[in-house]
């Protein structure tokens, strides 16, 4: 994969790439917008916390697929209230702070979810040989 981030746009807001470029024999992996919403049924309080349980579900579905969070081409999150933006990064950092190339990146406000609890909502694209 090859970051895409042309000198003469604004630099990302944050450690985000502009685009990604995909090599033509790359595996693809969609992953449906996962909920902070634990197999139990439960949902923590937090948006932060709800993050990292988004991102510890994905992490699970992409390595069923033999991939992980250094695969990731694409990033699209939810979440219902800006105040929550600034617990989904951190989420997200930590989760890529090993990731040499960090994935396109959306982040929307949205008004809810099916669930009032839920805070935020995250699915990813991912890309390997």
């Amino acid at each position: 994969m090859r970051p895409l981030d042309p000198p003469q746009i604004r630099p990302p807001f944050a450690r985000y790439a502009h685009g990604i470029e995909i090599p033509a024999a790359a595996r693809l992996v969609t992953v449906s917008g996962q909920l902070g919403v634990r197999r139990d049924d439960s949902c923590p309080e937090d948006a932060q916390d709800q993050a990292k349980l988004c991102f510890d579900n994905i992490a699970a579905i992409l390595a069923q697929a033999g991939m992980s969070a250094g695969d990731v081409v694409h990033i699209r999150a939810f979440v219902t209230d800006r105040a929550h933006m600034a617990g989904y990064m951190q989420a997200r950092d930590k989760w890529l702070a090993g990731v040499k190339t960090p994935p396109a990146s959306t982040l929307m406000i949205v008004t809810g979810f099916t669930r009032p609890e839920f805070k935020v909502e995250i699915e990813v694209l991912a890309a390997a040989p």
